[in-house]
This record gives C-alpha cells, sequence and structure tokens, in this order.
C-alpha cells in the first residue's frame, strides 16, 4: 500500500524550494508527515506548525535568495554539513511578474529567468552531484511546471513567464534523457 511505498523516505532528506506558501508548503508538510527530513528553501512559518502537529519528520526552514548562486551553492553546503545531502529535490518556486513582450521591464524578465530556468537548474545539478557522490540510486528530481509551460496564453502579462515555464518542460526531459544515459535510477518528473 501507499504506507508502504513512503517508508523508504523515512529520515531521508528533501529540498523544497518556495516551501513557504501554496503548492510548496503543501508539499513540504506531506513530506514532514510521511518521515522525511524537510529542507523547506523559504521563509517559513510552516516549521512550527508541523512540529506542534506532532509529524514524525522535521521541516528545517532555510533562507535562500534563489536569484542568487552563491546563495544556493551554500544552501546545497550547509544541507551536506548537517544532513550528509539531498535525497530529493523539488523545484517548486517559481515567479510571475506581470511583464508583457512589448513593454515589459528588463528587470522583472531577468528575475524570472534566474529564478524560474536558472535556479531550477542549479538546483538539479547540486542535488544530483550530491546524490552521485554518496552513491544514492533511488533520489527523485521534481519540477514543479505551470499550465503556462504547456500552451500560450492570450493574456500579454504572463507571456515572458509562459517562456520560462516552457524552458522548464524542456529542461525536464533533458534531465531525463541525461539520467538514462547516465544508466541511474534516479527519476525526474
Amino acid at each position: 500500500g501507499r504506507a508502504g511505498a513512503m517508508e523508504r523516505w523515512s529520515g531521508r532528506v528533501a529540498l523544497v524550494t518556495g516551501a513557504s506558501v501554496g503548492i510548496g508548503a503543501a508539499v513540504a508538510r506531506a513530506l514532514v508527515q510521511h518521515g522525511m527530513k524537510v529542507v523547506g528553501c523559504a521563509r517559513s512559518k510552516l516549521a512550527a506548525e508541523c512540529q506542534s502537529a506532532g509529524y514524525p519528520g522535521t521541516l528545517i526552514p532555510y533562507k535562500c535568495d534563489l536569484s542568487n548562486e552563491e546563495e544556493i551553492l551554500s544552501m546545497f553546503s550547509a544541507i551536506k554539513t548537517l544532513h550528509q545531502g539531498v535525497d530529493v529535490c523539488i523545484n517548486n518556486a517559481g515567479l510571475a511578474r506581470p511583464e508583457p513582450l512589448l513593454s515589459g521591464k528588463t528587470e522583472g524578465w531577468r528575475t524570472m529567468i534566474d529564478v524560474n530556468v536558472m535556479a531550477v537548474s542549479i538546483c538539479t545539478r547540486e542535488a544530483y552531484q550530491s546524490m552521485k557522490e554518496r552513491n544514492i540510486d533511488d533520489g527523485h528530481i521534481i519540477n514543479i511546471n505551470s499550465m503556462n509551460g504547456h500552451s500560450v496564453v492570450p493574456q500579454s502579462v504572463v507571456h515572458f513567464y509562459s517562456a520560462t515555464k516552457y524552458a522548464v518542460t524542456a529542461l525536464t526531459e533533458g534531465l531525463r534523457q541525461e539520467l538514462r544515459e547516465a544508466r541511474t535510477h534516479i527519476r525526474a518528473t
């Protein structure tokens, strides 16, 4: 059953980006419920909540600016020091700025690229390297995408955002191919 399937994850480490709200918070909470150590990358009120609910896992909030590679790398190095490494990486953080293609601000576009494309790629690489150096062959890398990563809707404010989410679609497929080539059982979803 379902409980059995989750058992092997007990005590293992998951990184969830964008863990303070929405899908990220729900995913982080569910993994803690199943006994995982969850590093929630965000500014987070969730930790106390999980603790008081008496869940078997733990939530470790970690403040990290995903548009800054140095901060991402130091987060991974902290995870290595404190918890050996990452077994599951859930790239959930995403940013939508209302910046149309004909009139949008470059800064807004750049921030979306940094968080939605670059941070996903950096976290994926670092999580994979963390698994590889510990011979973890059953890890997971999960990219939370958007409907906007599969079709372009007639709303100018989401067009650039949509382009970054199309990039996530391509990155996830490319990752799947590279993992298959590496003959690992690490899954990309």
